[in-house]
């Protein structure tokens, strides 16, 4: 199963890594990754494979939730197929 991670926020050091690392320790591959700098904003699409996650969806769009709160960025999870629906045209 595929998820989306958004992750956007003024740019630091570190971003990817303290994302990356949450995921991995929750069993989740990342697969595909995509981030550019807007100006100061940092943002970031990452295409990740939740099917061997220690946690369900709900569980980790709270973890991201709350670590983005820490670090002062906006990150979200939603399934592959919900992200389809709502940016097909």
């Amino acid at each position: 199963m595929k998820a989306i991670v958004s992750v956007i926020g003024k740019d630091r050091k570190g971003i990817i890594a303290k994302i990356s690392t949450i995921l991995a320790a929750h069993n989740i591959n990342v697969e595909d990754i995509s981030q550019t700098l807007l100006q100061e904003y940092f943002t970031m699409i990452m295409l990740v494979d939740i099917s061997q996650s220690t946690l369900k969806i709900g569980e980790l769009k709270e973890l991201l939730k709350a670590e983005g709160e820490k670090i002062g960025m906006s990150i979200n999870i939603q399934h592959q197929e919900i992200f389809d629906v709502m940016h097909k045209i």
